[in-house]
Parts: C-alpha cells; sequence; structure tokens
C-alpha cells in the first residue's frame, strides 16, 4: 500500500469473485450472512416483504432478548495483509447494529468449524461505534497475514456488505511453474488506467471467466486523440510466455488493437516501457493468446487498447524469477502471525 492510499482502493479480499465465502453466522433470520460478501452494492425493494417480514440485501439478525451478541465468520478468498474493512449498514436505518468489531486468525489449509471455534482470534478493530445505512470505514494498521476475519455485531441488527481490503499474499509453493502473473489471486494489482467509465479494470485479472459483459473493463467511447491503457503490476518479477486477450461479451465495443509492453522496477510512476507485443488486431467476443518472444524480466504491464473499448479478462502467463521466488517465501515468513 503507498502512501496516503485509500485502503478502500486494495482489493477486497473477502469477495465471492475472488473466492471468498461466509462459513459461519450463529444467526440469520431475516437475511442471509451470504449477502456480506455478494459484488455489487446492496438493493432496496420498498415494497418487498416475505414469511419472515422485510427482505433485506445484506445480514440481519433476529432482536436479541438475552445477553452476548452475534457475529459471522468470513473465509477469505485468498490470504492477505489487511489495510482496512468496511461494515456497509446501507437501507438498515432502524434494525443496524450501534456497535461492532473485527477480529483475524491465520490457519493453513480449510479448517473447518471446529478448528475456527478454537482458533486464536487477534484484534483488528476493537469495538467501535457504527452508523445506519452508511458505509463505515474502519482502517487496520497490522502487518500480519490473514485467512480469516470474524465480523461482531453489538448486539444484533443488519449489515448489507462487508468489505475487508488488502493485499494479497500468496503462499509461494503455489507460484511455481507457469502461472498467471497478473492474476489478482496470486497478488496481480492495477497500478494506473486510463478510464474506468464503466466498469472497473480490476475485473481483468479476477479468477475465471466473465459471465456478462459487466464483469469486464469497459471505458468511455473516445472521442479524441489517444487511446486508453492499464497498468499492472504483477504478483512478483517473472518471465512472461503468452499473454491471453478476453474480449468474451463485448461484440460492438472491443478495441480494434492492443499492444502490451513491459517494464522492470519498483515505483510505477517511473518505469521504461519497453514493447514485449507490438500492435495486434483482435477480434470482438473472443478469447486469443499471443506468444511472447522477447524473454526479459518484467515487474510491470501496460496493456493499450485502440482507440479504446472494452474486454472481459487479461491474463499474462509466465515464470516467476529466482530472486523473486526467494522474495515471496520471505514476505510469507514475515507475515505469519
Amino acid at each position: 500500500m503507498t502512501a496516503g492510499q485509500d485502503f478502500r482502493e486494495l482489493t477486497d479480499l473477502a469477495s465471492r469473485r475472488l473466492g471468498g465465502s461466509v462459513v459461519y453466522a450463529n444467526d440469520e433470520l431475516f437475511a442471509e450472512k451470504e449477502n456480506l460478501i455478494k459484488p455489487g452494492p446492496a438493493v432496496f425493494a420498498e415494497g418487498d416483504f416475505g414469511n419472515k417480514g422485510k427482505v433485506y440485501d445484506g445480514w440481519e439478525t433476529r432482536r436479541r432478548r438475552e445477553p452476548g451478541h452475534d457475529h459471522a465468520i468470513v473465509r477469505l478468498g485468498v490470504p492477505g495483509v489487511i489495510h482496512g474493512v468496511v461494515v456497509d449498514t446501507a437501507f438498515f436505518r432502524g434494525n443496524y447494529p450501534p456497535q461492532i468489531s473485527v477480529e483475524a486468525t491465520s490457519l493453513t489449509g480449510y479448517p473447518g468449524l471446529d478448528e475456527l471455534a478454537n482458533a486464536t482470534w487477534y484484534p483488528l478493530v476493537p469495538k467501535s461505534a457504527a452508523k445506519g445505512d452508511t458505509a463505515n470505514s474502519y482502517p487496520v494498521d497490522d502487518p500480519r497475514r490473514w485467512s480469516h476475519v470474524r465480523l461482531s455485531i453489538y448486539p444484533d441488527g443488519g449489515v448489507a456488505r462487508f468489505r475487508v481490503h488488502g493485499e494479497v499474499v500468496a503462499d509461494p509453493a503455489f507460484l511455481t511453474s507457469t502461472i498467471d502473473l497478473a492474476a489478482m489471486e496470486n497478488g496481480g494489482q492495477v497500478a494506473g488506467c486510463s478510464d474506468a467509465f464503466y466498469s472497473s479494470p480490476s475485473n481483468l485479472i479476477l479468477p475465471g471467466l466473465a459471465r456478462v459483459m459487466g464483469e469486464g473493463w469497459e471505458n468511455a467511447r473516445r472521442r479524441g486523440p489517444g487511446n486508453d491503457f492499464v497498468v499492472f503490476r504483477l504478483a512478483a518479477a517473472g518471465r512472461l510466455r503468452h499473454v491471453e486477450i478476453d474480449t468474451s461479451y463485448f461484440v460492438g465495443n472491443a478495441p480494434g488493437w492492443i499492444e502490451v509492453a513491459g517494464a522492470s522496477g519498483t515505483d510505477a510512476g517511473d518505469l521504461a516501457w519497453r514493447t514485449v507485443l507490438a500492435r495486434s488486431r483482435v477480434q470482438p467476443d473472443t478469447r486469443q493468446r499471443f506468444l511472447i518472444e522477447e524473454r526479459a524480466e518484467v515487474t510491470y504491464l501496460k496493456l493499450d487498447v485502440f482507440p479504446d473499448g472494452g474486454m472481459a479478462r487479461f491474463r499474462a502467463f509466465g515464470e516467476v524469477t529466482d530472486d523473486a521466488s526467494a522474495a515471496l517465501a520471505e514476505r510469507w515468513r514475515d507475515t505469519t502471525p
């Protein structure tokens, strides 16, 4: 995380799109716990009632009549260092929790509920005030790597969305051989973008295939000179083998051409770019792959689209360098709780 950066710009480690899951809640009588990590903002239908009352797009517990409080446990899609959380109580106006807290734990493998119940939980956000119908933001200052978080609400109530923003710290044991160096689940990030009018460029490096056009990156129609672009910071320094340009669902609004440049460095604002894939024609609604002839080391990639247009996914396959692999292993050890 760079100095002055808003933590909400970082990857949502809990997102369902990244593989997150709400594995437990002690109560979800009014609204399901799984809604907490749904992509996109919560929605509200004025007259939508069910057998248990008003239908809410969030997690809502019953009115507590005994001591205690409610909580939910989220398994992060990928482990990482958490820089802040958002407890969004959108549309919960008379039934929101007045206070919340957040704890975390780090467990290897795929623990069950018994293991989570017996785990050591560390405080990230102490018991803090929350407002109704508000995206309540709480910064976190902790350098350790976590796999699960526990959201507690006091004493009960409803939360629409729970976002856990941070930096992916992928297990280096799985970053061997040829991997997608740009993938968010491996630690890749978007470092810059010319335009994201319709949808975020971060969608380009999410796992899996896009299901609709809205799950990709789309910029506005360009009416002046120039072209649009996205800059990616790779999960680690590596040597490219091929890239995949996926324009699935972009039928009349795909780019006409693309170009890929690479750079080696640590500062996205001060890089010497060199072309690794010359300007190439691309087809709409198509997954297309391009071999990379130059095997030079890169830490950043810049995808140029000409003159504009949207894409579903971008993949950059290659191998992590030996030095970068050693650095990844050291970071994994250094962030272990």
